[in-house]
């Protein structure tokens, strides 16, 4: 992959992991529609670079999804990477929390639905460019869940079958679709929980090199090894994983 002189649109670009990469790119000489929910946190953003272009976005919204095609549509028809990075994670066991079905539904319409509704809607646009790719955002935990999140870890593994199938469908439209697999990474989401996390700046890192070299799955950090002993000993790697926070 060429890593500059690219559009990239990169869903939760204002904080963690959307946002090291929103920074790593725009190092790159790329520009970057930024996608958020909070418009104050958009402009604050955009301040800081003249390559950022802001629009506020609920990718979970139906109607505002459909905004956001018209408007690449209308004025950026020359994009030619999406990341969809976006993500929601509750904790929470089923037999001891009441009324679960809202968190159910949010997790499944931020992580699962809403990058397959904007691959869907922006794959036009896609294929009249050149360089072009989709990067989708997973988890360690797509691969050997965890006990407290089962539905973040269905969901991210949705995510990753999905990739490696669209992946397969896409290679004779030369649109290339990679899969980030972070670790436990430093950013809100998960304060409070777990050791040992890396930066998100790290992350970022790591796969802008892996992308450089057109490496699909880009395992970040711990998931190597993960990957490792769940390929050797995958009871032993359910267990390590079972309790994690």
């Amino acid at each position: 992959m060429r890593i500059h002189k690219n559009k990239v649109l990169i869903t939760g670009a204002t904080a963690g992991i959307g946002k090291a990469l929103t920074e790593t790119f725009l190092k790159l000489d790329n520009q970057v529609i930024a996608i958020g929910r909070n418009q104050e946190k958009l402009n604050e953003l955009a301040r800081g670079d003249s390559k950022i272009i802001p629009f506020q976005c609920d990718v979970s919204n139906q109607n505002e999804l459909d905004k956001l095609t018209l408007f690449i549509e209308q004025h950026h028809q020359n994009l030619n990477i999406i990341i969809n990075n976006a993500e929601i994670q509750y904790n929470y066991d089923f037999m001891k929390e009441s009324q679960l079905l809202h968190k159910v539904e949010h997790e499944i319409n931020v992580n699962l639905l809403a990058p397959l509704k904007l691959i869907t809607l922006l794959l036009p646009t896609l294929q009249n460019n050149q360089n072009t790719a989709i990067v989708n955002v997973s988890s360690g935990l797509a691969l050997v869940p965890k006990m407290d999140a089962p539905v973040y870890c269905g969901t991210k593994a949705g995510i990753h079958i999905f990739s490696k199938s669209l992946r397969y469908q896409l290679e004779a439209y030369n649109i290339k679709v990679f899969e980030i697999i972070p670790p436990l990474v430093d950013t809100a989401m998960v304060a409070g929980r777990g050791k040992g996390k890396i930066s998100p700046q790290a992350l970022a890192n790591e796969f802008i090199i892996a992308f450089k070299k057109n490496k699909y799955e880009v395992n970040i950090g711990k998931v190597k090894l993960l990957r490792f002993i769940n390929r050797l000993f995958p009871s032993l790697a359910e267990k390590l994983m079972k309790g994690g926070k």
